[in-house]
């Protein structure tokens, strides 16, 4: 289990990332954590719009957008989330419907490593 999800620093995408090929992993082998941050009421989430990284984004809610994304970064395929509310898991398994566009995620995942190179250890 690793975090997953937009607030992910690029150190630990690439740390899940070498691990999932080191130990040869794949499928349900693979799960990721707080796709959140540990909560969608943080002030990040009115400041971003994870829609962006869907083909049909605007079916979904900002929300059900980063629970989608949060699949792709790193690529797990199940996902931890802790609630108790059933109307909020609801909504996320309604999230599974989107398709990530897989050229957007991987734009996303090249910038913190991009700005890296450019700055000093």
């Amino acid at each position: 289990m690793t975090r997953a999800g937009l607030l992910v620093g690029a150190r630990t995408l690439d740390a899940a990332d070498a691990l999932t090929k080191a130990w040869d992993l794949g499928g349900a082998e693979v799960w990721g954590m707080s796709p959140f941050g540990g909560s969608t009421s943080d002030p990040v989430w009115a400041r971003i719009d994870p829609r962006v990284f869907l083909r049909d984004g605007d079916r979904l809610s900002r929300m059900q957008a980063a629970f989608r994304t949060a699949y792709h970064l790193p690529r797990v395929d199940s996902v931890a989330v802790g609630t108790d509310d059933p109307a909020h898991l609801g909504e996320l398994v309604g999230a599974l419907v989107g398709e990530v566009e897989k050229r957007t995620i991987e734009e996303y995942r090249s910038l913190p490593r991009d700005r890296s190179r450019g700055q000093p250890a």
